[in-house]
């Protein structure tokens, strides 16, 4: 075992709202209880964590973000604008945790100013803007990622690993819903779930989720050989409160010359969660992945046997401290120290074909690029 010192990554956090407020409180695992820099209740000890600085509309605002999740550490900065967490040379990476409609800009000044950025999804709110961003990243030779954590937790890597070690065949069907019901007419028009000028309703908000399920069973698995989807359809119904999008249906498939799968999506903003939130249908069982999809902590396999009827099933639990966020800032902070400009794991790749599916859901010409 190296007894190399753990690279410790230096965070500066733009937003200080409920993203940003879970992404920085997974501390049970990013720091120790007495608030200091920590590697001891993750297993990971190649890498250690720290908040550098917190940009807000106000120095106030990101004082009160640092009191509130750090106990008052002094050693964090409190800033009242993004410039000048983007302009801090103690800040080796930025996440962006503002509204859909601000990722572009965020994400741009603080390329441009040279930080490494992990972007909240959805990454942007159009292919345009995310190419935009991608030549940017390489101009400025910076890492750049979309934070899709669910990508790193240990569940995901286990579905992965079983999806593609041949037991189950190949997959011909994935099913995946994320609903959560906003109670849409008992909430301000301005909320961020409704008001279109924030990138709202349930595609954008929502749909990363069971798409990222779908990328994950079908586009990666090598008998698809990173082929792009054939065929993609999708059916909107929107609120007349403000005109966004409240329930989504979405249908991709991929057809590559040894795969021929397809992937039933939907989301809404009017509904509850459906239990599994995900079935992907393989030739010989199942895999069901159990509510919440995003940070899930149970999967089940299920094993056909001779007669084609399942005859077996294995239960799968995950427990792990903290939220699960902290699994994308190790991933981050690994990239940068080896030198990489994107992830293996979640590549620009994958976020293109995310933002070409939407576009082709929901046409671009609704969320006009910002350029």
């Amino acid at each position: 075992m190296s007894s190399a010192a753990p690279f410790e990554f230096r965070w500066g956090i733009i937003s200080t709202g409920a993203i940003a407020t879970a992404f920085v409180k997974g501390y049970d695992t990013i720091q120790d209880e007495t608030h200091n820099s920590s590697k001891s209740s993750r297993d990971a000890h190649d890498v250690i964590h720290k908040v550098a600085a917190v940009g807000s509309r106000s120095v106030e605002k990101a004082q009160e973000f640092i009191d509130k999740l750090t106990g008052g550490d002094k050693s964090i900065k409190a800033f009242g604008t993004y410039d000048e967490v983007y302009a801090d040379k103690d800040v080796d990476a930025v996440y962006i945790g503002t509204p859909h409609a601000y990722h572009y800009e965020n994400a741009l000044a603080a390329i441009k100013a040279g930080k490494n950025v992990l972007c909240e999804k959805p990454i942007t709110c159009n292919t345009a803007e995310l190419k935009s961003l991608l030549a940017a990243a390489k101009e400025h030779n910076v890492f750049f990622m979309e934070a899709v954590w669910t990508r790193f937790q240990p569940l995901s890597l286990e579905v992965k690993r079983i999806a593609e070690e041949g037991t189950l065949g190949l997959p011909v069907l994935l099913q995946a819903d994320l609903s959560g019901d906003f109670n849409i007419y008992n909430i301000p028009a301005t909320h961020r779930i409704l008001d279109p000028a924030l990138g709202g309703g349930a595609l954008l908000d929502l749909g990363p989720y069971p798409l990222f399920w779908a990328i994950l069973a079908l586009y990666e698995n090598p008998a698809n050989n990173k082929t792009q989807p054939t065929n993609i359809k999708g059916s909107m119904i929107k609120t007349p409160i403000t005109d966004v999008d409240s329930n989504v249906v979405f249908n991709v498939s991929f057809c590559a010359a040894k795969l021929s799968a397809q992937a039933s999506l939907s989301c809404s903003i009017t509904l509850d969660p459906i239990e599994p939130g995900v079935a992907i249908r393989f030739e010989r069982g199942n895999i069901l992945i159990h509510t919440p999809i995003y940070c899930p902590k149970s999967f089940t396999v299920q094993y056909k046997g001779k007669n084609g009827r399942i005859d077996r099933e294995e239960k799968r639990l995950f427990q792990y401290v903290g939220g699960g966020w902290h699994f994308q800032a190790d991933e981050v902070a690994r990239c940068v120290r080896d030198g990489k400009k994107e992830s293996e794991h979640w590549g620009h790749d994958k976020s293109l074909l995310e933002m070409t599916i939407f576009d082709e859901v929901f046409p671009a010409s609704s969320f006009a690029p910002k350029f």
